[in-house]
């Protein structure tokens, strides 16, 4: 992977070089398909949460499993390497699990961001966050965008039919 769209075993060493800093690490993670306002206040917020923002991005297999049939639009190289663009991003990796529990515990970030669609008690990941002492930050505007809603009036399905 190239610039700041690192493999896992790349990020553990950087994690640690900002804790030996005294740097925090905010986690933010998602599929990020098509990538809309409400991705990038997301992750503006949640870059104010600490000094840096490591982003895991869904594999295509995980992603397809939670979003549906046709998902993901863009491959994860894609979608990592642009949200890698983003100045507010300070590395980007891609994980293939469901979840990115296994990811949490290496890391071990300060604070895990999650978008307002949740709640710090609705956080699917919030037993593994607490148990190694993270906090939860629920950051970003309201969950009023999203990539299904691009999908449905590119694709016509939200417009009335005509007779």
């Amino acid at each position: 992977m190239i610039g700041k769209v690192l493999p896992r075993a790349d990020l553990l060493p950087l994690r640690e070089q900002a804790r030996a800093t005294k740097r925090t690490v905010a986690f933010a993670n998602g599929v990020f398909d098509l990538l809309h306002v409400g991705h990038v206040r997301y992750l503006q917020a949640a870059s104010r949460e600490a000094d840096v923002l490591i982003v895991a991005v869904n594999g295509d297999a995980s992603a397809g499993a939670l979003k549906g049939e046709g998902r993901p639009l863009v491959p994860a190289a894609e979608r990592a390497e642009i949200l890698a663009a983003l100045a507010c991003v300070s590395w980007v990796t891609i994980f293939e699990e469901r979840t990115c529990d296994a990811l949490l515990e290496a890391l071990r970030p300060d604070v895990h961001c999650k978008g307002t669609d949740y709640t710090e008690e609705t956080v699917p990941e919030r037993a593994t966050v607490l148990a190694f002492g993270g906090r939860i930050a629920i950051v970003g505007d309201p969950k009023s965008h999203a990539t299904r809603d691009m999908v449905a009036r590119l694709s016509g399905k939200d417009r009335p039919q005509r007779s």
